[in-house]
This record gives C-alpha cells, sequence and structure tokens, in this order.
C-alpha cells in the first residue's frame, strides 16, 4: 500500500521544484531589466553569477565534491553553457519582449526533449507544446517589429540551454546539487570580463547591489540549484517537456511586472503548453531513470 505514494511522491517532488524554479527565474528577469539602463546586460549578467556564486558557494560548499578528471571537463562545459544561456537571453531582452525572447529560448530543451523521445504518446506532448510556441511567436505583420539580432540572441541562448540540459544532468550525476554551484562559479568567471569591459566602474554602483542580490537569488541560485536536484531525479526528455512551461512563465511574469498585455492566441499557447506539460508528467514511467551517456 505505501508504493503507490511513494511513487507518486517521487513523480510529483522534482516536478514541483521545476515550477518553482520557473517562477523564480522569470520574476528575476524582469527584476535585471531595471538594471539594463546603468550596467546593460552584460553588465546585469556578470553581477548576478557573481553575487549568485558567493551564495551558492556558502551554501553548498562546492570545495567537498570529489572531481575526476572526467567529471571536471563535464562540470566546465555546463559553467559555460550556463553562462552563456544567461549571457545570450540577458542580451535578447534589450530589444525582445520578455514572453516571446522565453518561447525563442525554448528551442534548445524542445530540441533535446524530441531528440530523448522513445515512445508515440511523447510526440503528442511535445505537439502541443510546438503549437503553444507557434501560437506565442507574432507571425504576419506583428513579426516585423521583431528585431533580428535579438531574435538572433534568444536563439542562441536556447542552444545553450539544451547543452546545460544535457551536461548538467551528467554532471549532476557525479557531483549532486554541489554541481550547481561549481557549475556557476565557473560561469561567472567566463562572464566577467565581459561584463567588466562594458560597464567598468558603473558595476560597483552601490544603489545597485541589493538589486543585484535580488537577481542572484531569484534567477540563479535558487532555480539552479533546485533544477539540478530535478535533473537527476526524471529523464531527459520528461525534463525537456516540462520545461515547456517557461514561455508561459515569461509571458506571466512579462503580464504582472513589465506590463505586458496576453492577447487570445498568448492565452491560448499558454493553454496547450500547460497540457503538455501536464500529459508528459502522467505518462511519466515510474521505473524511469534519468537518461546518461558515457561518451
Amino acid at each position: 500500500m505505501t508504493k503507490l505514494p511513494q511513487r507518486l511522491t517521487s513523480t510529483l517532488f522534482p516536478v514541483g521544484l521545476l515550477l518553482i524554479a520557473m517562477a523564480s527565474i522569470q520574476s528575476g528577469a524582469s527584476l535585471a531589466k531595471s538594471m539594463f539602463p546603468i550596467i546593460g546586460a552584460q553588465g546585469t549578467t556578470t553581477l548576478r553569477l557573481l553575487f549568485a556564486s558567493i551564495i551558492m558557494l556558502l551554501i553548498l560548499r562546492p570545495w567537498r565534491a570529489k572531481l575526476t578528471a572526467k567529471s571536471l571537463k563535464t562540470v566546465i562545459v555546463y559553467g559555460i553553457a550556463l553562462g552563456g544561456m544567461n549571457f545570450l537571453f540577458y542580451m535578447s531582452l534589450r530589444t525582445v519582449p520578455l514572453g516571446i525572447a522565453v518561447a525563442l529560448e525554448f528551442t534548445g530543451p524542445l530540441a533535446v526533449a524530441i531528440y530523448s523521445s522513445r515512445r508515440p504518446i511523447d510526440f503528442v506532448w511535445i505537439g502541443l507544446a510546438i503549437v503553444g510556441l507557434l501560437l506565442l511567436i507574432p507571425t504576419g505583420d506583428s513579426a516585423q517589429g521583431i528585431d533580428l539580432v535579438g531574435t538572433g540572441y534568444a536563439l542562441g541562448a536556447g542552444v545553450c540551454w539544451a547543452l546545460y540540459i544535457l551536461f548538467g544532468q551528467k554532471a549532476g550525476a557525479d557531483n549532486g546539487v554541489q554541481t550547481a554551484a561549481l557549475g556557476v562559479m565557473i560561469a561567472a568567471l567566463f562572464i566577467a570580463p565581459i561584463g567588466i569591459v562594458h560597464a567598468g566602474a558603473a558595476l560597483l554602483t552601490p544603489s545597485l547591489i541589493p538589486i543585484a542580490i535580488g537577481v542572484a537569488i531569484l534567477s540563479t541560485a535558487l532555480p539552479y540549484t533546485l533544477e539540478m536536484i530535478a535533473l537527476t531525479r526524471m529523464p531527459t526528455r520528461t525534463f525537456g517537456t516540462l520545461m515547456s512551461i517557461e514561455p508561459a512563465f515569461g509571458a506571466l511574469s512579462g503580464l504582472l511586472f513589465l506590463h505586458e498585455v496576453l492577447s487570445f492566441s498568448q492565452w491560448m499557447a499558454i493553454s496547450c503548453i500547460i497540457t503538455a506539460s501536464v500529459g508528459a508528467t502522467l505518462t511519466m514511467r515510474n521505473h524511469s531513470k534519468p537518461v546518461m551517456t558515457d561518451n
């Protein structure tokens, strides 16, 4: 009698972690935009990652991780992918609305979900997620207002997001939640020179420090720790499909914090994406383990 509740808990626990992580990261993205006029997207990414590194260093104590040459290589790639994902996404937010930027970025994890799929039912949920994304991305005359450079940044962030999923799962299997701290530290070292060159002494503006700490917690320290835990508790294809909720969270965050009014098609997109995510959760195999590759 106890097996069913245990299985239900093991299924819902990582799903709940992902929902909290996505709500946190999109709220942090809205807050981060307030820093752009002073230090730009480059400086904002730098402060976010630096403060997140300090927070996660103190909490997770990553020096306890036992790294081998092979696992260190995986962690480095994971950290660079994480830094690139943050940087390119913030660069896209300069000219692309939050909901659209998240939808474009999601092409990365969606590609992971399609590549990792093994059952026909998975393609039903992936198809619904694609319909939702198409409804979120403006077409026709409205598409002319989308900045092509910003769109390129968002798509580049999607590539980094796909690498983050694949290498994050490998690294997490070796070192657990401490991998998140190691990855953020590497990401900070990778992005910091770009932010310093762009913003210079403006990075030391006292009024930015509380905002930067808030962004670091909401957008990096909390969500990436939760995602790392979830990554090691579900298959790659399920993680990728569940992350289809991300554009919906982005659109809602834009409505609440940036006063972006949602159209009917955007609400329909949210419905499709949530349906796909719920379907993927309900059809998750109880005995499934995270997909790992030795290569």
